[in-house]
Parts: C-alpha cells; structure tokens; sequence
C-alpha cells in the first residue's frame, strides 16, 4: 500500500488541515531542491527557515508558502495569523517532511518558500542613499550573509552583491542575515565599474577598505566630526573577499583606500568584523549631534 501524503489534524486559525506526512512526494522533493541553485534560478524562489528568518519574510510580502511542524504552528500562531492574513498558504507536516524540505540539519520548525527581494540598482540609486555596503565577488556565504546583518543594523540603505558574488538566496546566506535579508534593498549581479560610477552619481564617495589602505579609518572619524572629509556625506564602503582582499583594479575605481587601525596585536580583521567597522564609523558620522539615528 502507497504511503498516504497526509493525514488530518487541527492547527491555529485552520481546523481539520491536512498534515504532510511523505517526505518523499514531490511537493517536498521541489522544496528541497531549493537549497540548490540551480532550482531557485529555475523556480524563482527560494528557501528562509526558522521562527527568525519567517518572521521578517512574512510582513516584507515575500512568503508565497509556510510549512511547519504542527507543534511549531502552535508556539507562533501570531505568525500564522498574520501569514493567512496576507493570503499565505500555511501547511503543517511532520518533523520527517520539514527535514527533508530544510537545508538544516536540525530545522526549527518552520520553512517559508520565499519570492526574491532583490531590486534594480536604478531603483537604489534614485533614493540618492546615505549609506551602501557593496560586496565585490565575495563568494563566502557565512560572510556575505553576516555583513548584510551588519549592514542593517548601522541603518545602510542596501547592500550590492557584485556580479561574481555568492547568491544573497544560498540558504547559509539567508541564515547568517537573520532576516535583515528582508529589511534592506538588495542589488545583485551588476559590474563593479558599473556599481561605482552610479554611486557616485548619487551622491556618494566612494571608499574601498583594505588593510593596506593609505588612509586611516580614524583619521576619516575625526574629520566627520568636524563636518568634513568622506564619511561626512552619502559613503559606499566597497569590501573584497576576506583571503584576498580588493585587487588593484578595484582599488583604482574608489575615491579613497581605506584602512581599519589595529591598534592590538591582531593580525588582522575578518571580512564580517571589518565591515561593521566601517559601517558603523559612517553610521555614527551620519549621527546628528545627541541624536540616536542617522540623519
């Protein structure tokens, strides 16, 4: 006898809804082919997973599909509500099936099938933005992920993953943002010349940090506090990859390189760690004098 794909139970907001029970039927093997590139380019779609990452996907309208254990339907049912608010199928299944749609070994309960979020660079730069993070082919997704996070929380406007960069969507990318995948304008796929002149377009100088930069970060502090210098206006920060760094090329196009000071006995600074440096240095020279924002 074919095992059943389902089973009936009852779960918040939806009495008597089918569970998913076959971890081997096709609904579930077209998501977990999610995890895999080559099916998120074909689908369009992609995967966000745990209570965190649902959380932020849910009201930014990208959720098109919500699976979840029926017992982590119970424990967010605030969750579910506002999902079925905004038309998202809620489907509840077992631990078995949940697994097998994961990318995790250890799923938290929950699974979203996610619309992508990323917009045209056009559309960034006509909001003439104060502060952009671009990523220069850097291709680990742990980093990419962790420097988008950074990036939302020094209140950047978007984060450029340049042509050559990891997928934003590789399912260690979306779990290392912890849903600030969801809060930032997100440009993928663009030249880097092409990214630069843009910026600078906009509005905004445009730095490159790399450890042998001729110029110090806390010298650039300094003259932000006086109203004056680079990070005093719109900044793009351009970061390269954490074992090599920013080659020549890309050096060339920025208006300034930019050194992060080591004033311990570190070697130097992780990708990640850098980042949020230099981030936060532009964020607090944006800062209006005893405010608690950037300008």
């Amino acid at each position: 006898m074919a095992e059943p794909t389902s089973r009936r139970t009852s779960t918040p907001g939806r009495p008597d809804a089918d569970v998913l029970t076959n971890p081997r039927s096709e609904r579930v093997r077209s998501v977990g082919r999610l995890s895999g590139r080559p099916a998120r380019v074909r689908a369009g779609l992609f995967l966000a997973e745990g209570p965190q990452a649902v959380r932020e996907a849910v009201p930014a309208g990208a959720v098109r599909d919500l699976y979840g254990t029926v017992e982590a339907l119970e424990r967010h049912d605030d969750l579910v509500v506002e999902a079925r608010r905004r038309g998202v199928p809620v489907r509840p299944c077992t631990e078995e099936v949940l697994a097998a749609m994961a990318d995790t070994v250890t799923p938290q309960g929950l699974v979203a099938v996610c619309r992508p979020v990323d917009v045209p660079l056009a559309a960034v730069l006509a909001r003439r933005p104060r502060l952009v993070a671009v990523l220069a082919e850097v291709r680990d997704p742990g980093n990419a992920g962790t420097v988008l996070r950074a990036a939302d929380a020094a209140g950047a406007d978007a984060v450029v993953l340049t042509a050559g960069s990891v997928d934003p969507y590789n399912p260690k990318c979306v779990r290392a943002t912890a849903g600030s995948l969801f809060h930032l304008e997100v440009v993928t796929g663009v030249e880097l010349p092409e990214v630069v002149t843009g910026l600078r377009g906009a509005g905004a100088a445009v730095l490159a940090a790399d450890g042998e930069g001729e110029q110090d970060l806390d010298d650039l502090a300094d003259a932000a506090h006086e109203g004056r210098g680079a990070l005093a206006g719109p900044v793009a920060w351009v970061f390269g990859t954490e074992a090599q760094g920013l080659p020549p090329a890309a050096r060339a196009l920025a208006d300034a390189v930019v050194r992060v000071p080591l004033h311990g006995r570190a070697e130097s600074l992780n990708l990640a760690t850098a980042a949020a440096v230099c981030l936060y240095a532009a964020a607090r020279a944006h800062r209006p004098a005893g405010g608690s924002g950037p300008a």
